[in-house]
């Protein structure tokens, strides 16, 4: 019988002293000053590299929106981000991404900040839930997902297992097993079939997972069962519409059963997904292998 692994793995904080150490916050909330209403942008700023977050971080709000040089209400969203994480202010934290986002979102050194302050909030939200919740098929999901992009797929395998002991037909459970079957380098020579089995059960569960879906036509096309991968990657691009992935093998399937003209559709559907070159691949195959053909060549949609 499988077991749930009682140990969580949630991703550390990968922070580090990138932000205000917590005993200086603790230091400065003594003196708070409120709002800070009457605090200028330069003042704040100050007063948030000093880790005075409290008293600063409506002022640095406001810098943000108000009629200040751009470098100004940068270095203003900056610190007021690093400051309500300090605070675990996670409404002002979204604030400061949101406008950090919009008024800087090609600026490097934002972008760098930014990295870090999703990581800090997925990371405090991880926990959250291994605190509240450590038995909840959503808190093990979690820990499974973090196993297995750790590489340890032995213990992922076994949360998966767990949880379908537990709760036979939670929904995503197969799909995520069966994908880790195909990752798992030591898996064994019957991964790929254990894996179908995985995905054919999500289907039973979920009809419209359009994933298990795709993968199931990626494996019949490796076995050269063209039928059922067309199939497959057709229902894959119908249940998800901007499944590039899908309409990629829906139309290279096609093409390698020469029926080309069926093949333009998908091609067509997935260079306005916004997947131009390779449709322009598949597009060129098409002109390719038609060349030889006596009869007119089918023209690309405009």
């Amino acid at each position: 019988m499988c077991k749930y692994v009682h140990k969580f793995a949630f991703f550390p904080l990968l922070i580090g002293s990138f932000w205000f150490d917590p005993v200086v916050l603790a230091q400065q909330t003594k003196g708070a000053a409120g709002s800070g209403s009457g605090v200028s942008s330069e003042k704040a700023i100050s007063l948030g590299e000093q880790g005075q977050c409290r008293e600063s971080i409506a002022a640095l709000k406001r810098a943000m929106t108000s009629q200040v040089p751009a470098e100004t209400k940068k270095k203003a969203g900056v610190v007021g981000l690093r400051c309500s994480l300090a605070m675990d202010d996670r409404d002002s934290t979204v604030d400061f991404i949101r406008l950090l986002n919009k008024q800087f979102a090609r600026d490097p050194d934002v972008l760098f900040v930014l990295v870090h302050a999703y990581s800090d909030l997925s990371t405090r939200t991880a926990q959250d839930l291994g605190r509240t919740a450590p038995q909840s098929l959503a808190a093990h999901k979690l820990n499974a997902e973090a196993l297995e992009m750790q590489g340890k797929w032995e213990p992922a395998q076994l949360e998966y297992e767990g949880i379908l002991e537990k709760e036979p037909n939670a929904r995503g459970i197969h799909f995520l097993l069966g994908r880790l079957l195909l990752s798992r380098p030591d898996a064994g020579e019957d991964a790929a079939e254990r894996a179908k089995q995985e995905f054919l059960k999500e289907l039973q569960i979920d009809p419209n997972n359009a994933g298990a879906q795709d993968i199931l036509g990626e494996l019949a096309r490796r076995e050269e069962k063209w039928d059922e991968a067309i199939s497959r990657f057709s229902q894959a691009a119908k249940l998800d519409p901007n499944f590039a992935e899908a309409y990629l093998g829906w139309g290279m399937a096609l093409v390698t059963v020469k029926r080309y003209e069926e093949a333009i559709p998908p091609a067509t559907a997935l260079e306005r997904s916004g997947h131009k070159d390779e449709a322009e691949k598949e597009f060129a195959i098409h002109r390719s292998l038609n060349s030889g053909n006596t009869g007119p060549t089918p023209e690309r949609p405009q």
